[in-house]
This record gives structure tokens, C-alpha cells and sequence, in this order.
């Protein structure tokens, strides 16, 4: 199937190359404008275009998908599908009608769950048990179309936001192809999605970083592998300024010490008591100005009185 591809990030690199393993004529790849990153703020290309450039995939980074451009190209290009994985950009109405198979994505929530921007993020966040890939029709509102298939995981207990990103992408991408495989059969379903059990995924901010140590142990933990690697969780109980904290443990064991109160500090990490009256172990920090190291490293300079 002739098929245009949209995806910036490392999420949607798996997509575009399964499709391509998969036999499939991707006639073009639209990305997002190559932005500065790092200290020297040089251009860098987004995942999507290297993996399609180092495949001679002709590749399109239109500043906007609204002013009438990109549909131009897009009739150049003829695609009888379009689908989409993490592009980031919202697609207009003459967009979504062009494609004889119309607009699919791959979206890393099991919907009507977690539209939106951080669905892998919020799963882990608030505690969600399994997670899971969506193939959709694309619709004007967003992650709002008809579901044409889902695969599902379960979430390890200890599972951070960046190991269910790599499972999901991988998971998503073998998921596309089946299913494009299936439109081209004429054999896909679609079934509307359940409007009283939608949820959403707002993009993350600073602002969801500071611990609250009355919260539960497992509370915190989920905050912490959930916002791992930006935001990042900090707290300040730690020599009195912000401390970003990467990786956590809970632990079986109980106090009646005040929440946030450092019960010990030593080899293993840094115990601070929650508001359930467990203790959660700091294994992995980065103080301000520092670099992010285990907390046994860092007490060696920086020794806690208890």
C-alpha cells in the first residue's frame, strides 16, 4: 500500500520502519522542523527524519499542516493512507479526507483512556496496572476516532516511563502493520469509543515535580518513575534545596516518624517516612549544579544527620 507516514519522535520510529519491513511503498515522511537542542543550540533533526533519510524516504517539515501547503503535497504524493504516530501536530478536516483508506494512528493508551499529549506518563503516574497501544480512524477531535484495534500489557510494578515507551513503540508498530494489512484486506472493523469512560493526558509541567511526603509510599514511587526523565520529582528535605530524585524503592518497612522526616541514610539509600507510615528508599539523585548519581554516592560528600 502506498502510504505517507507523520511521526517526529523516537516513539514513531518503529512505526515507519515496520511499515517499511513490511513491504509497504511509504511515498513520503512528515516530520517536525528541526529544533536546537543542547548548550550549542544546533539544529537537530527529529528521529523520524534521520531513520527516513537513511532510507531515502523523501522527508517534509512543514512549519504548519493548516495553511493549504501541506495538502498540496500531499496530492503530489497520492498516499491511499496516512498514518500517524506521535506527529504532534493536528491534522485539519481536508487533511483527514484526502487518503482513499483515510488516517490512522498509533496512540500509547488503551482509549477512550488517556487522550491526549503523556498517556504513558499519566498511566504510570496514577497507578494504572496495564497499558496498552490503540490503532484509530483519525478524527477532528483529538484521539477522538473509531478504535480498530488495541494490544495490551500489563505495567510492572517498577516500571518507569521510559521502559513502557520503548515496550509501547515496539508493540505499536507491529500492531500498524497487522492492521494496515487488514484495511487493505477490507477486513478491518471499527467500533466507536465509549464517550462515558474517556479520561485525559495533559502535557506535564514543573509543577507536578515537588514530593508530598503525606502522600502514600506507592503514591510517591508512582510519581517518581512516571515523571522520569522530565519533569523529574524533587523535594527539599534533603539539605534544604532542590533535589531531583530518579529512582526510588519501597520498602516493608513502618514508622510512626512524621512525614518527610529522613529515618536513615546509608549505603542502600536515603529512608524517608511517607504518610501511610512506610518508608520510601532514595536510591537515585541529582542535587542542584550536580550529576545524577545513586544516594549512597552522593552521601559521601554530603553525609545527613539523622
Amino acid at each position: 500500500m502506498k502510504i505517507l507516514f507523520m511521526g517526529t519522535p523516537d516513539f514513531a520510529v518503529p512505526s515507519l520502519e515496520a511499515l517499511v519491513n513490511a513491504g509497504h511503498e511509504v511515498c513520503g515522511v512528515f516530520t517536525q522542523p528541526d529544533k536546537p537542542k543542547n548548550r550549542g543550540m544546533k539544529l537537530q533533526a527529529p528521529p523520524v527524519k534521520e531513520f527516513a533519510l537513511a532510507h531515502d524516504i523523501p522527508v517534509f517539515q512543514p512549519e504548519t499542516v493548516k495553511d493549504g501547503t501541506a495538502l498540496n503535497i500531499i496530492r503530489e504524493l497520492a498516499p491511499e493512507l496516512i498514518a500517524v504516530a506521535a506527529y504532534g501536530r493536528i491534522l485539519p478536516v481536508d487533511i483527514l479526507d484526502y487518503p482513499a483508506f483515510g488516517c490512522i494512528n498509533v496512540h500509547s493508551s488503551l482509549l477512550p483512556k488517556y487522550r491526549g499529549s503523556a498517556p504513558i506518563h499519566w498511566a504510570i503516574l496514577n497507578g494504572e496496572k496495564e497499558s496498552g497501544v490503540t490503532i484509530m480512524h483519525m478524527a477532528k477531535e483529538m484521539d477522538a476516532g473509531d478504535i480498530i484495534d488495541q494490544a495490551v500489557t500489563p505495567i510492572d510494578p517498577n516500571e518507569t516511563v521510559e521502559m513502557l515507551h520503548d515496550r509501547l513503540a515496539q508493540m505499536g508498530a507491529q500492531l500498524l502493520v497487522d492492521v494496515v494489512d487488514r484495511i487493505k484486506a477490507g477486513t478491518a472493523t471499527r467500533t466507536p469509543q465509549d464517550t462515558s469512560k474517556v479520561t485525559f493526558a495533559p502535557m506535564l509541567s514543573r509543577e507536578l515535580s515537588p514530593l508530598d511526603w503525606n502522600r502514600t509510599a506507592r503514591q510517591l514511587h508512582d510519581q517518581v518513575r512516571g515523571l522520569i526523565p522530565w519533569p523529574a520529582t524533587t523535594t527539599d528535605i534533603i539539605g534544604g534545596q532542590p533535589v531531583k530524585i530518579f529512582e526510588v524503592e519501597e520498602t516493608d518497612v513502618s514508622t510512626d516518624a512524621v512525614p518527610g522526616t529522613i529515618v536513615a541514610a546509608g549505603k542502600q539509600g536515603i529512608d524517608v517516612a511517607c504518610g501511610d507510615g512506610k518508608l520510601l528508599r532514595i536510591k537515585q539523585l541529582q542535587a542542584q549544579g550536580g550529576k545524577r548519581m545513586a544516594a549512597a554516592d552522593y552521601l559521601r560528600g554530603h553525609p545527613i544527620n539523622i
